[in-house]
This record gives structure tokens, C-alpha cells and sequence, in this order.
């Protein structure tokens, strides 16, 4: 069976501020989603669903959905603030949407196969598709709670305007994940990469270490264990107090670990990853994607 693609872009619109800024970084004008799409289509991914805010859809379908259609079949899900379980009402002020693993439980519905799970301003790059759909492609019919995730070489997701912030991955002696701690400060320093340790000190690791860059494979069991959690989540009085707590996919993931509940794989890449985390970012990317294609890695139109 061929797996899905699960695109998150609920955020899109404020983000962007629209869809007409759907950056253009491409020859031809592509946006980093459209590489992405046309690295899965060669990857073996079957099926695209995205997740975007209702109000957004008559603009999306004309303006992406449009492009893939012929190409890959495509479907949309919805991320609403008032999307809950049962027996819970948002708050009346509440405007920020859950979080991303809530963005990946709306679906649950379309979703019934292995699939990955990906940011849409995110460039990962041809090898971390490849690798990601041949681990979903060969996992044995009906399989659960044998999750991947792409981890990206530390040294190839850097950005030359500032410090970024990463989940740094332990894995065990099999390459599966044991934690992902987020550092909100790396950066290449005097040759190495380094990120501020939890005594503020710049402490170096090695240009290998695995990142998470929000690339996760799941297989469908997923949607419960999170319509599960996201009850204890939304039971406890400070996420609900809070306006602006979220449902992170990590968070979710770190609860499977350690309960023994579900494996997490990290696959390791070659790919670099690249997108415009500051505005100094764009021109640069922009070049990245001329030499890709000047190298004969994509066409100069892809769709």
C-alpha cells in the first residue's frame, strides 16, 4: 500500500498573510511545498492531505490544489478551535489554533494507511522523501506502534543569518529515538556547531547529530493514542487557562516512548534541509533551489 503524505497548513494563512504571499522561491515561481510534493509523487507517496483552516478552502483548492490534481489524488481536512472530543468547549478568547498534533488528528477520517506527516515551508529535500516512503512502503500490512522520523544531520539545517532552534535526538544502540530536546539557540561557531546548554554555556556537538525538523512516519493507531491524550491535555486546568498552550506532535510522541507504548526509527538523510526562518533567508534560498535545478536535481517546472 502506498503511503499518504499528511501536509500541515493550517497556518498558512496567517502566516503569510494570504495565500498571494505563498512565496515564490522557484524559476518558476514553485513554493518550497510544490518541491516537496513532487519529492514524494517520485517517492511513492500515493495520496496528499492537507490541513488548513476552513475559511481558506475555496482559495486553496483554486490556487494549490489545482496544480496537483492529474498529478497525485489530493483531499482536505480541517483544523477548527472548537474541534474537540466530547464534554469540552474552547475557551471564549481563545484565537491560537491547538498545536500540530491536534492539526494531525483531523485525519483520522481519510487517513487509513502509513503516512508521514511534514511543515509546508519546510525544504527537506529529494533523500529524506526517499527514505521516508521506502521505511512507510515496507512496514507489513496492518503494522502499529512502529513509528520513523526523519533526523536530519544537525550541520545541514543551519541558517547563516542567526541561531535556529532544534529538537536535538538521543537515540539507543538500534537508532530508535529515546528524547528529543529542544535548543533554541545553535549555531555554527569557530567551525563547530554549537547550541547554549540548560547552564548557558555554548556547548559543541558534532555536525551528525540528529535534529527533528517536524518529518515523522506514523501508522494509523496514531489517531487514537491522540484523541486519548488530548483529553488529559485538555483536562488539566493550566493548557486550558492558557490561550496559547498547544498539542505538539513531540509532545505525543515523547508520551509513547516512554510508556513503552510505540518505536520511533530515525532515519538518517543526507538531504539538507533549508527554509526562510529570518527575512535574510529568502535570497539565499532562492539561490539554493537555482542550483538544485541547475544541477539537474528537479526540472525548471515541475507541475
Amino acid at each position: 500500500m502506498k503511503p499518504t503524505l499528511f501536509l500541515l497548513a493550517a497556518g498558512m494563512g496567517s502566516r503569510y498573510g494570504g495565500l498571494k504571499q505563498l512565496d515564490g522561491l522557484g524559476p518558476n515561481g514553485e513554493t518550497i511545498m510544490d518541491y516537496s510534493i513532487y519529492d514524494a509523487i517520485n517517492a511513492g507517496f500515493g495520496k496528499l492531505v492537507f490541513v488548513i483552516r476552513k475559511d481558506f478552502e475555496q482559495d486553496f483548492r483554486e490556487k494549490i490544489i489545482s496544480k496537483y490534481e492529474g498529478h497525485i489524488p489530493c483531499e482536505l481536512v480541517f483544523q477548527a478551535l472548537d474541534a474537540l472530543p466530547e464534554g469540552f468547549t474552547c475557551p471564549a478568547d481563545r484565537t491560537k489554533p491547538w498545536g500540530t498534533n491536534h492539526a494531525v488528528m483531523m485525519g483520522a477520517d481519510v487517513i487509513k494507511e502509513p503516512f508521514a506527516v511534514i511543515n509546508c515551508d519546510d525544504f527537506y529535500g529529494r533523500d529524506s522523501f526517499q527514505v521516508m516512503g521506502k521505511y512507510l512502503a515496507a512496514l507489513p500490512e496492518g503494522s502499529k506502534n512502529v513509528y520513523s522520523m526523519v533526523g536530519f544531520r544537525v550541520g545541514n539545517t543551519l541558517s547563516e543569518s542567526g541561531t535556529v532552534s532544534r529538537g536535538i535526538c538521543s537515540t539507543d544502540a538500534k537508532g530508535l529515538l529515546t528524547s528529543v530536546v529542544e535548543r533554541t539557540k545553535i549555531q555554527r561557531l569557530d567551525g563547530e556547531v554549537k547550541y547554549i546548554d540548560d547552564n548557558g554555556e555554548w556547548t559543541a556537538t558534532p555536525d551528525t547529530t540528529p535534529v527533528s525538523m517536524n518529518f515523522w512516519g506514523f501508522t494509523p493507531d496514531y489517531f487514537a493514542y491522540s484523541e486519548e491524550f488530548f483529553k488529559t491535555f485538555l483536562s488539566d486546568p493550566k493548557n486550558m487557562e492558557n490561550l496559547k498552550s498547544e498539542f505538539f506532535i513531540p509532545l505525543m510522541v515523547d508520551k509513547l516512548i516512554n510508556d513503552g507504548t510505540a518505536t520511533v526509527e530515525v532515519l538518517d538523510t543526507t538531504s539538507k534541509w533549508f527554509g526562510v526562518t529570518y527575512p535574510e533567508d529568502r535570497q539565499s534560498v532562492v539561490d539554493k533551489i537555482q542550483a538544485l535545478v541547475d544541477a539537474g536535481e528537479y526540472p525548471a517546472k515541475l507541475f
